[in-house]
């Protein structure tokens, strides 16, 4: 079922997404309300599933994993078991950033944070060439990140 949002949630959402370390009070300030009002808001919201967590953005590079790939995969069979399989390796897999099951001409879309081509090659060995159930993969690499993020717009004009 989904949540009923008003307008102080979606701008609590729009600031959070932003900053999830700004202090309750001053999302307060933003959102036009109290500071225990901003809590409890908060506290439901993440109760509902719509704040899904909290997290840290890394940069890649300054961790030594500057380079990105986009990887495209399509399966030889589409048997439950077998794509579940896939999805539970692709989930364990910590180069794997985002993970998407897809229609259309590939099965899955894959957007990988590595060291260097040579850490890819390896993965694509464990991935895709030692799994029976990948057809074919197709390799993009990104020359720069032009947007990174996961927000979701979180449309304030009710």
């Amino acid at each position: 079922m989904a949540t009923t949002l008003d307008v102080f949630d979606r701008k609590l959402l729009a600031e959070v997404q932003r900053d999830a370390q700004l202090p309750q009070n001053e999302l307060g300030v933003r959102g036009n309300l109290s500071t225990a009002a901003v809590n409890r808001r908060l506290r439901r919201l993440a109760e509902d599933g719509v704040i899904d967590r909290y997290a840290a953005i890394v940069s890649p590079e300054k961790v030594g994993c500057p380079l990105t790939i986009v990887s495209m995969v399509e399966v030889e069979s589409e048997q439950i078991d077998l794509l579940d399989s896939m999805k539970r390796t692709f989930e364990q897999c910590p180069q794997i950033q985002q993970c998407y099951y897809v229609a259309g001409e590939w099965d899955f879309v894959l957007i990988l944070t590595v060291r260097d081509m040579e850490q890819y090659t390896d993965l694509t060995r464990q991935l895709f060439f030692s799994n029976n159930n990948v057809k074919r993969f197709k390799t993009l690499v990104s020359m720069s990140r032009v947007k990174v993020g996961l927000g979701v717009p979180v449309d304030i004009a009710e």
